[in-house]
């Protein structure tokens, strides 16, 4: 698979899934434009390590709940490397974990607003840069959640589900301009996420979880970028608006 010559955004790639699928992009030969919101030296970090690889890398700085932030961003990677080929939703954070009845408006507007809202502002200021190429690609990381839709998880599950909604409706009015958009939808990753909600669940290391884990792993985000790098290479050249889930089939065996 080879990317050369295309120009990649992760959102939320300083770290975790976004780290691991920016890596991935950039050993298929692609640049890379990494945004973040707070974690500067991750971001400089993961840019010190594409660039390590021969591809070029620059770091954004954008909350992607904020439209103008992200038209800026946008505007700016358009004009650093002269073309947008490939965005990579993967920008999110948890929810607290608690009942509807429980849980703080702010706390269900906040969630929903990044996931949703900021995938729609990423997606919608992406749409007319990739127009203009051969091909285009958009990649929305949602979750293995979407599977069960379980309790406790509202604003988390209905910033997934929107971001899934929205694929689903773009992937049908962008197919005349050769842009695919599909889903990926990681189970539990060993990311700073995702220890944080196996130790809600009463697990300190999460490596403890392998041998009950499918192939005998916790799933990488090597694992998630291994799935996106295919989807976005010249591989597939006959899948859109579809759903690949990412967690060997542990959300089935619950």
């Amino acid at each position: 698979m080879t990317l050369k010559g295309r120009v990649a955004i992760v959102t939320g790639g300083n770290r975790g899934i976004g780290r691991g699928i920016a890596l991935g992009l950039a050993q298929d030969g692609a640049d890379v434009a990494i945004n973040y919101r707070k974690d500067t030296e991750g971001a400089e970090q993961t840019v010190a390590d594409i660039k390590a690889m021969g591809r070029q890398a620059h770091a954004y700085q954008a909350p992607v709940d904020d439209f103008e932030a992200v038209s800026q961003m946008v505007a700016a990677v358009a004009e650093d490397f002269g073309s947008i080929d490939i965005l990579i939703n993967n920008a999110g954070i948890a929810s607290r974990g608690l009942a509807v009845a429980d849980t703080e408006p702010t706390e269900f507007e906040r969630v929903v607003r990044t996931h949703t809202f900021g995938t729609f502002y990423a997606t919608r200021e992406v749409i007319p840069h990739m127009r203009k190429r051969d091909r285009g690609d958009i990649i929305m990381i949602s979750s293995a959640a979407t599977r069960r839709f379980g309790a406790n998880g509202a604003p988390y599950n209905v910033g997934k589900a929107g971001i899934e909604a929205l694929a689903r409706g773009v992937a049908k009015e962008e197919l005349k301009n050769n842009i695919r958009v599909n889903i990926v939808a990681p189970g539990v990753v060993e990311t700073e996420m995702g220890r944080r909600l196996v130790k809600a669940r009463g697990v300190d290391n999460i490596r403890d979880m392998d041998d009950t884990s499918p192939f005998g792993h916790v799933c990488q985000p090597e694992d998630v970028a291994n799935v996106v790098r295919y989807l976005v290479s010249d591989l597939n050249s006959y899948v859109t608006g579809d759903k690949l889930f990412v967690d060997g089939l542990s959300g089935e065996m619950i």
